[in-house]
């Protein structure tokens, strides 16, 4: 958790004029796209209800259901990976009488339907919007066969650990079945499905959908959906790195992908700064004390 934290405050170092100037071109911004912005952030909240109850057949509160979604944004602030919101869930699922059995499935399900909705979507756009992203300009000559080669040997290692470490694999092997066994039964249900499938599909739309606003507030010279194929690219990206909430590592991933895609770099530091301080910044207090407020009315 602490590495990709320390890398990315050393680069902040090293290009702190770069930073400063994008801070500086925020009191530029249009302000009406920037409430646009803030509107779609607050629709992912509204996405995260539906597809936590599309993966779940038991009826969950919807009230408490939408107000722990905006507490669990903070707590996944303080655990990598989802791991917060994830926890955050469980125990809202235990209250409401879910066993535990069912409650992780139902959490395992929604995973996976979250990483094949995001990737699907990426790879979706890539196919229609193909020259999107340049990202070879940003790469040294011929350093992209090395980096793919880098990129195989990791992926090759890690299919390795999994084969041969017998309390991961059992792991891994007991989410993809718990995740499967879930999505049979909720996939007997056409509004199940749908609200799953639908909310999955909204959530990171809505992310990216914020971005773009952010983007046209500050007339940064890329294509919507240039910018929407660099957000999805960058998430996907930094999805395997845990630093809690992707501080850090979401900001360079993004700055990178914007600038791969046509985007100046100071331009592209002030939409990536304002866009983290409307979904994440902003929300975070509130959050928390929703959270705290929710634990003492034992809603979780």
């Amino acid at each position: 958790m602490l590495v990709p934290l320390a890398l990315v405050l050393w680069i902040a170092v090293r290009h702190w004029s770069v930073l400063a100037a994008g801070f500086s071109h925020l009191r530029e911004a249009d302000w009406p796209w920037l409430l646009a912005a803030a509107a779609a952030t607050c629709g992912t909240w509204v996405a995260a209800s539906a597809g936590r109850q599309g993966a779940l057949v038991e009826r969950l509160p919807v009230r408490r259901l939408l107000a722990t979604q905006f507490a669990a944004g903070a707590a996944n602030h303080l655990l990598p990976t989802g791991l917060g919101a994830s926890a955050v869930n469980l125990r809202f699922m235990a209250v409401c009488g879910v066993p535990l059995a069912r409650s992780s499935a139902a959490v395992a399900l929604y995973l996976l339907a979250e990483s094949v909705a995001r990737v699907g979507l990426l790879l979706a756009l890539l196919i229609a919007f193909p020259d999107a992203l340049e990202i070879g300009s940003l790469l040294p000559h011929g350093a992209v066969g090395p980096l793919l080669f880098g990129i195989g040997a990791v992926a090759c290692a890690a299919l390795l650990v999994l084969l041969l470490v017998r309390r991961l694999r059992t792991a891994v092997l007991g989410f993809v079945r718990s995740a499967l066994g879930e999505a049979r039964s909720v996939h007997t249900r056409p509004s199940r499905a749908l609200a799953l499938w639908g909310g999955v599909l909204a959530f990171p739309s809505l992310q990216a959908a914020g971005l773009v606003a952010v983007g046209l507030a500050l007339g940064l010279p890329v294509p919507p959906a240039s910018m929407v194929v660099a957000y999805l690219a960058a998430t996907v990206a930094v999805a395997l790195i845990p630093t809690p909430g992707g501080i850090g590592s979401v900001e360079a991933a993004l700055i990178i992908a914007l600038v791969a895609a046509g985007g100046p770099v100071t331009v592209a530091t002030a939409v990536v700064l304002a866009y983290r301080i409307i979904t994440v910044w902003i929300p975070i207090v509130p959050g928390a004390l929703t959270l705290g407020a929710l634990v003492r009315l034992r809603v979780i």
